[in-house]
């Protein structure tokens, strides 16, 4: 070969050489920032994973104190709730018969009420404010007596609801006995 073949040739090998230790050189840079990258990515990660532990634990602290209270308020409310509602509590029965006049829907949860824990005066009430609702609805029906019959009714209902109030468990006029002996089941 001649000498001016060999010159660019020896051009090229030298510029293949440096491309070469530039290119390693790069890769080795590459290298140690990928390396310190994925260190401070371990570090990272290390401290997200302490920072959730953390949080786990006040979480299950949090929920085990919420349980606590929970439990607390529960046994106070199941607590008034006996003492409201017990057979030497004389508002128990007063209750259920003041509630019983409040509706039907009052009857109703009455009823329940009255089914969990039995009382004279709570049972007595139930099946008059039944019949005196029975009654009003009969009377609706009945033409040309309807409006005064309401007005009977509104009083039956006004007399029980006194005397509910009054704890007194005195049937209402005429036709509470009849309630008494017709709904001896409730």
């Amino acid at each position: 070969m001649s000498e001016e073949n060999k010159d660019p040739e020896d051009k090229a090998e030298g510029a293949f050489d440096k491309a070469k230790e530039k290119a390693k050189k790069t890769a080795k840079e590459a290298k140690e920032k990928a390396k310190e990258f994925a260190e401070e990515a371990k570090e990272s990660a290390e401290e997200a994973k302490e920072k959730a532990k953390e949080f786990a634990e006040e979480a299950k602290e949090s929920a085990s104190e919420f349980a606590e209270e929970a439990k607390k308020a529960t046994n106070e409310f199941k607590e008034n709730a006996k003492r409201t509602f017990s057979e030497e509590n004389p508002d128990s029965g007063r209750n259920v018969a003041i509630i019983s006049h409040l509706t039907i829907i009052g009857w109703i949860i009455a009823l329940i009420m009255n089914s969990n824990n039995k009382t004279l005066l709570g049972s007595f009430y139930i099946r008059q404010t039944l019949g005196i609702y029975i009654l009003g609805l009969i009377i609706s029906w009945i033409p040309f007596v309807n409006f005064i019959g309401w007005i009977f009714v509104f009083i039956l209902w006004l007399i029980s609801l006194i005397g509910a109030f009054n704890i007194s468990d005195k049937p209402v006029l005429l036709i509470g006995e009849f309630f008494q002996d017709w709904f001896k089941s409730l």
